[in-house]
């Protein structure tokens, strides 16, 4: 990827060129045509990113003036230390955008507003099946070793 890559927080005037990536995410994870995300739920995050009292954040990795990335992250509480926790939740690239840097970029810029944020911890999750975004976690992070259950209400 060539050095006019900037990683930023994301403003209001990129919701067109933010969407079309928050789709793509989701498509990925199957969320598209009838399983999709209702649109009060993409409307309520992007509002989120907007609100000084939530702890949902969001990057997005711009080239000459186009979106090829997108990060979201939140900080929490946790019971085992003192500090917040950072969640990375969603990261996402343009198809043309992938093993050219752009994730290790907005990976890294996570990590840097964590720990200017004061947090000692960044992880996520990703599926099991996602070997290709697994192949740059394994360079970036170390698997923790544990497994996620959950139960839908």
């Amino acid at each position: 990827m060539s050095g006019n890559l900037v990683v930023r927080p994301v403003a209001r005037e990129d919701h067109t060129q933010w969407l079309p990536l928050w789709d793509g995410y989701n498509a990925f994870y199957g969320r598209s045509g009838a399983t999709a995300l209702q649109p009060e739920i993409t409307a309520m995050t992007w509002v989120r990113f907007f609100d000084p009292y939530e702890p949902v954040h969001a990057l997005v990795a711009e080239q000459d003036g186009k979106l090829l990335g997108l990060t979201h992250y939140l900080y929490h509480r946790s019971t085992t230390m003192i500090e917040a926790n950072c969640y990375l939740q969603d990261l996402f690239t343009t198809q043309d955008a992938r093993g050219q840097g752009v994730g290790r970029a907005l990976i890294e810029a996570v990590y840097r507003e964590a720990k200017a944020a004061g947090a000692t911890r960044v992880y996520w999750l990703t599926h099991e099946t996602n070997e290709t975004a697994m192949k740059l976690y394994d360079k970036v992070a170390e698997k923790s070793g544990f497994l996620v259950y959950r139960q839908e209400l």
